[in-house]
């Protein structure tokens, strides 16, 4: 069954109780589980994963590619967190491994501090999902599944 990959970068593991206004209740296990099940509507399994760690990421990124290459996933959610803003690193891992990923971000960045406007991950990136909360998970699922199909 080909997978796709959920990626959550720094202080994922902190939705919930970080800033219900902006991130809301639900919880990176909540996100995890929507995630699981929208995969399996479309006949995917879910593979998630969380790390507040920069290089953990890129190695991340670049296993997914060689995955992606060798037909076992369809590609990556992925949810850089400040990372998104910060990171050439991530960057370069999405180009160099020819990864298929959408750019996550539950939050509107765009109506934030002027600091966020700006994404490395954006240009390397198959779509942006953008502004509908943890449902943007599920969203972005479909639209990564539609993308893989398309270009299979």
């Amino acid at each position: 069954m080909p997978s796709v990959l959920i990626v959550n970068g720094p202080n994922l593991n902190l939705l919930g109780t970080r800033e219900l206004g902006i991130y809301g209740a639900h919880t990176l296990a909540d996100v995890e589980a929507m995630c699981h099940k929208a995969a399996a509507a479309l006949g995917l399994q879910a593979e998630c994963r969380q790390s507040n760690h920069e290089g953990q990421l890129v190695d991340w990124l670049q296993e997914a590619g060689a995955e992606q290459q060798a037909g076992r996933l369809i590609g990556a959610v992925l949810n850089a967190g400040a990372y998104t803003h910060t990171s050439i690193a991530l960057h370069d891992a999405i180009k160099g491994a020819h990864l298929r990923v959408i750019e996550l971000h539950i939050s509107n960045v765009h109506a934030r501090e002027s600091f966020r406007h700006h994404s490395y991950i954006s240009p390397v990136a198959a779509g942006i999902m953008v502004g509908f909360g943890v449902e943007g998970y599920p969203l972005a699922i479909q639209g990564l599944h539609r993308l893989a199909t398309a270009q299979s």
